[in-house]
């Protein structure tokens, strides 16, 4: 498998298993514990990592949201528990969800190694990332559960932040290519229908080079694993996205 084949496939996954725990029962009961929402306890919890700042310093991390939906739901979060608390509350569930759901995962170990080996060179090559590296910052959980989560989570993060700069870098709007790549959640994002932007020809192209431009930012990171390292992140993934598969059947 070639180092682009690699990066299509698990950086894919990576994405979709970084926030399985977003909006889980544990998630929103830690958040309820706070007296959060699950939408508010999201906004500060992810944001928190990044201090007491203000809401336009969490709605450029985060690239994609309605300016004024970050600042509603920032300044509401942070009004009954400080930013780095809710971090490290949202970070225990994923903790807790980990531990709930990939506790008879076999691969774990070797997952680990090969993410954080990805990891290291990401934290030593983090400039322009700073929500990666609020959330890089985190010490990881001594468990393998709940480890794996967070090296997934993070590993989410440090491919995010480069997936914003390459759509910024291509000429790109967040706001257009939120909407181009993600229609269906154009309203979770605080957006409404008269928001709407036009997506030009010109936008799709530029983003297909965002597509490139992203991976080019964070092949240096994977290129670190031998074939062993590749085989032990995928195996890892296929076991942890096969434990989800089997909570959610139950």
């Amino acid at each position: 498998m070639s180092i682009a084949q690699f990066l299509d496939d698990a950086c894919t996954r990576i994405n979709d298993l970084g926030w399985v725990y977003y909006f889980s029962p544990e998630t929103t009961a830690k958040g309820e514990a706070l007296g959060l929402d699950t939408f508010t306890f999201y906004a500060v919890g992810r944001g928190g990592v990044l201090g007491d700042v203000e809401p336009a310093v969490v709605g450029a991390a985060f690239g994609y949201f309605k300016p004024s939906i970050v600042e509603f739901l920032w300044n509401e979060g942070k009004s009954k528990v400080a930013p780095r608390v809710a971090a490290r509350a949202h970070m225990d569930a994923a903790h807790e969800y980990a531990r709930a759901t990939f506790a008879d995962v076999v691969g774990l170990e070797a997952y680990c190694a090969a993410a954080e080996q990805v990891l290291a060179f990401a934290i030593a090559n983090a400039a322009a990332y700073p929500l990666f590296a609020g959330y890089a910052a985190e010490p990881l959980a001594e468990d393998l559960p709940a480890r794996a989560l967070q090296l997934t989570t993070v590993l989410r993060e440090y491919r995010g932040c480069a997936h914003l700069v390459a759509v910024v870098a291509s000429g790109v709007d967040p706001k257009v290519a939120h909407f181009a790549r993600r229609p269906e959640m154009w309203g979770m994002f605080g957006w409404a229908d008269d928001d709407t932007p036009t997506v030009t020809e010109h936008d799709i192209e530029a983003l297909a080079r965002a597509d490139e431009l992203t991976d080019e930012l964070v092949v240096a990171a994977y290129a670190t694993l031998d074939e062993v390292g590749r085989s032990a992140i995928l195996a890892g993934l296929d076991a942890m996205e096969r434990a989800v598969q089997a909570r959610a059947a139950h």
